[in-house]
């Protein structure tokens, strides 16, 4: 007998994506390292990769992370 139960953690009523299946699932069915969520609605996680794939090009246009000091060009011209 175990000592400790390997729980998912999340409620039913969630909406996760996950990312091994490629499907939206309610609750926890896969490992938290296996999907996206939680969200409030169905077609909310179906969107998941979208949404994913927009807020990754926004943070890679956004100025504030782009440091000179990483190995890109400098500004001292």
């Amino acid at each position: 007998m175990a000592l400790f139960k390997k729980r998912t953690v999340g409620k039913p009523g969630e909406w996760y994506y996950c990312l091994e299946h490629h499907k939206v699932e309610e609750g926890p069915d896969c490992p938290a390292k296996d999907r996206f969520g939680p969200y409030t609605s169905r077609q909310e996680a179906e969107h998941a990769m979208q949404t994913a794939r927009e807020r990754n090009l926004e943070w890679e246009n956004d100025p504030r992370w782009h440091d000179a000091s990483a190995g890109g060009p400098k500004d001292d011209d």
